[in-house]
């Protein structure tokens, strides 16, 4: 199997960049780095989408589609779903593991995940036992069956409650925690796991890298997928425990600035400082999930946006709806829509607008979100501003 290119970030010196940035600087410079402001590079579709990144969450819920679906599109338009998940899986150009949570992660940054692998082994393993031999049997059977689902190694659970797995799931995924098996993708939403062996290229397989060398790549990334951030911004990334993060960040490449309005330093990707943030901004809904928002201090240090994922809020507490998405126009956070599918037709079941020039982009977002999943009518429920409720029906209709 032929290696993936590297990829390069050089750390040549670079003249002084200014240490103070405006909070408007800062808001660019994340839209810039996280691919939502400027020409998206269709060039390199999803697999540019997901380097640039570095990560891409998953999550069980679907609604127009899931949130590993939503990311791409967000930047990159309507791009075909089958596209999307041929370009993370087809010839191991990616790799599931632990990361901000459960990520698709770029297959190139294997190595650099070595410490977590090791880490893991020194774990408890969630209190589970393991019938002796039941590890070394999945082991066996991958070897000799090839890539293959939990429910194909022997059944995923056992008859009690979902989270009551089975020897063979627990087995496996142990094994996958500790890097001997790979999650090469998902079908029908279950893992496909194979050995490391056998779907990692070779270049990159063996773990040589030392817990310092990962972590200063890791915070590396993160500082250039975020563009500027806090120490816990940029920890939060990957999971990175805030002192290691604060082992490495002299040495990560990564520059400290003051942003005007934050309370706490940051630091920033040099290549950021470098020039103004221009071009053109995107008009799209938001997966909760997106990189751009999941963490909410951020969020709303950033655009002065209050965002809560209220899928596991009891139904009579929530505000804003079941899978509430941002929508995101001229550079900014100016509402949110909780969106449901009625056949052909997609449902905004509860839309929030920041005032009477939201809507416009609001009705653009739904109609191309619309467009993307398949349907051929918007129909809008409730609106937060009953005085907007009309324009907007009008402008999807």
């Amino acid at each position: 199997m032929s290696v993936p290119p590297p990829i390069v970030h050089p750390m040549t010196s670079l003249p002084s960049p200014a240490t103070e940035l405006s909070a408007d600087e800062a808001r660019r410079i994340a839209l810039r780095a996280q691919g939502f402001l400027g020409a998206p590079d269709r060039r390199s579709g999803v697999r540019g989408v997901l380097r640039q990144l570095g990560a891409v969450q998953l999550d069980t819920i679907s609604v127009l589609a899931r949130s590993h679906e939503l990311i791409p599109y967000a930047r990159l338009g309507a791009v075909g779903r089958d596209t999307v998940e041929a370009a993370y899986w087809t010839q191991t150009h990616a790799f599931e593991y632990w990361s901000h949570a459960a990520c698709v992660l770029p297959i190139e940054e294997w190595p650099h995940f070595a410490f977590r692998r090791r880490a893991y082994r020194t774990r408890p393993h969630w209190h589970h036992d393991l019938t002796p031999g039941t590890y070394e049997q999945v082991i066996k059977q991958l070897r000799a069956e090839g890539p293959l689902t939990a429910t194909e190694l022997g059944g995923a659970k056992n008859k009690g409650e979902w989270w009551d797995w089975s020897e063979s799931k627990i087995a496996v995924e142990r094994a996958l925690m500790y890097g001997e098996v790979v999650c090469t993708e998902r079908r029908s939403w279950k893992r496909v796991y194979d050995l490391a062996e056998r779907a990692v290229p070779d270049g990159l397989l063996h773990d040589d890298l030392d817990d310092a060398e990962c972590l200063r790549r890791l915070v590396r990334q993160a500082g250039e997928a975020l563009g500027v951030g806090t120490r816990t911004d940029i920890a939060d990334y990957h999971r990175i425990r805030g002192e290691q993060f604060d082992a490495v960040v002299a040495d990560s490449g990564l520059v400290p600035v003051t942003v005007q309005g934050w309370e706490k330093p940051a630091w920033a990707d040099p290549r950021a400082l470098e020039t103004t943030p221009r071009g053109r901004h995107r008009t799209t809904l938001l997966s909760p999930f997106d990189s751009l928002i999941w963490e909410r201090p951020r969020t709303e240090r950033i655009f002065g946006f209050t965002h809560r994922l209220e899928a596991y809020v009891p139904k009579p507490k929530r505000i804003h709806g079941y899978f509430a998405m941002p929508l995101l126009a001229g550079g900014r956070l100016v509402g949110r829509v909780d969106p449901a599918r009625e056949g052909r037709t997609l449902v905004a079941r509860q839309v929030s607008l920041d005032g009477p020039k939201a809507v416009a982009p609001m009705a653009q977002a739904l109609l191309e979100a619309a467009s993307w999943v398949g349907c051929d009518a918007v129909r809008v429920e409730r609106v937060d501003r009953p005085e907007l409720a009309a324009a907007l029906t009008s402008a999807v209709a």
